[in-house]
């Protein structure tokens, strides 16, 4: 199993929109290395979902539920999408600026490449989360 970070604009499409519909294609990502990361999802895969914009902090957990395949909206075999479906928001959202201040996420690709919308997590990173957020995952 493989843990993930997907960004969202909570304006266009947030946790409690994912909540609402039960799952949704995670579409819309075009840069290159977010894609790769697409590409190594597998179902059963877990991801935090994380508001940008003013928010900047995570919301809520999913689950890829689906392969990867090349979005059906678009005619570029490039751009590839997955399903998730909504596991629980967390107890208590992690800030930007929380993860920022914990010396535990030296490293962490949501720091270190701050523009990037899939990020992968690691299992330490990963279970430090969980710990933040109070989740029961």
């Amino acid at each position: 199993m493989a843990y993930w970070l997907l960004k969202t604009e909570p304006d266009k499409y947030s946790y409690a929109d994912l909540e609402r519909d039960g799952s949704t294609v995670w579409d819309g990502v075009t840069n290159a290395l977010a894609l790769k990361h697409i590409r190594t999802m597998l179902p059963g895969d877990l991801a935090w979902i994380y508001h940008t914009g003013k928010e900047r902090q995570i919301t809520g957990l999913a689950e890829i539920v689906t392969q990867p395949y090349q979005d059906p909206a678009l005619n570029d075999v490039k751009l590839v999408v997955v399903k998730v479906q909504a596991v629980h928001p967390v107890t208590q959202p992690v800030t930007l600026g929380q993860i920022k201040q914990e010396d535990q996420f030296s490293g962490f690709d949501l720091l270190r490449l701050p523009r990037l919308s899939v990020v992968p997590v690691s299992e330490v990173h990963w279970q430090h989360l969980i710990k933040l957020t109070a989740s029961e995952t």
